[in-house]
């Protein structure tokens, strides 16, 4: 097992396969899950000749349960940091939910070493409305959200995992996710408060690498408007639609899935 300090001496677990073959992809998981959540789409991965890194947030997962800072910037800085120990050149950065939301600022912050950013399903630019922007939820959900999380976790957590995807994928993948959501301790739920926090417009309008967006037409979750409207933002930047998926189309359409983004890589050279 892997682990980066980042934080004194708490840790960040990940995992890394393939190492120096291919081009370097990073996935980062929605908030309170873990690495595992992609293990449906890294065989494919794999056998596409990328390398693969990979890593639990701060209080998710195998990493350190009680750090004092679990901000989308920081996690988005320990992207960056894991990706410099590493020494990945031209990594592409996938990010599901939240993690649409570290993932690009975890490329602006990686700047060259950044060869391309999708967002899968991402929570970005923002997740909440605001200021110009009519779309996703509002603070006060997010606010009840942690309110009904502190009220009835294991409870709060199971709907939440079978509300994901809007095809049956049947009860043990609901199980699966709710077993991973339960590895993340309660102070991972400052992630999500400050997701309901952040404005990454200017960050996503400021990212010149290509990028591509694939959402679900039927998420629960994050409005996919809120996908529509990133895709037009990136200065190189396209939609992809999954009109069969909710939340997680890596598990709904796999095949689409796996697909769209080898080909999204091919255009990378």
């Amino acid at each position: 097992m892997a682990y980066l300090a980042v934080e004194g001496d708490r840790q960040v677990y990940y995992e890394r396969y393939n190492a120096g073959h291919g081009r370097p992809i990073m996935l980062v998981h929605g908030w309170g899950m873990s690495v595992r959540v992609w293990d449906s789409v890294l065989p494919a991965l794999l056998a596409n000749g990328n390398e693969i890194v990979s890593f639990d947030h701060r209080c998710c997962g195998s990493s350190d349960k009680d750090f004092d800072d679990v901000s989308i910037d920081v996690l988005a800085g320990d992207a960056v940091r894991l990706a410099t120990h590493l020494d990945l050149q031209g990594v592409v950065v996938n990010g599901w939910s939240l993690g649409g939301a570290v993932a690009v600022a975890a490329a602006a912050g990686l700047g060259p070493r950044a060869a391309g950013v999708v967002s899968t399903c991402g929570a970005t630019p923002r997740y909440v409305q605001g200021d110009g922007w009519e779309h996703g939820g509002t603070t006060e959900v997010v606010e009840q959200t942690i309110a009904a999380l502190r009220a009835g976790r294991p409870g709060f957590l199971h709907a939440l995992a079978e509300g994901v995807c809007h095809v049956d994928v049947g009860a043990p993948a609901v199980e699966w996710m709710w077993r991973i959501f339960m590895q993340a301790s309660p102070k991972a739920d400052e992630s999500l408060l400050d997701l309901g926090r952040i404005d990454q417009r200017d960050v996503v309008r400021s990212l010149q690498i290509p990028a591509m967006v694939m959402r679900g037409d039927h998420d629960a979750i994050v409005d996919p408007e809120i996908g529509a409207q990133c895709a037009r933002m990136f200065p190189n930047g396209r939609l992809v639609a999954f009109t069969e998926s909710g939340h997680a189309p890596f598990l709904e359409e796999q095949e689409k899935y796996c697909a769209e983004f080898f080909g999204f890589l091919k255009t990378l050279g």
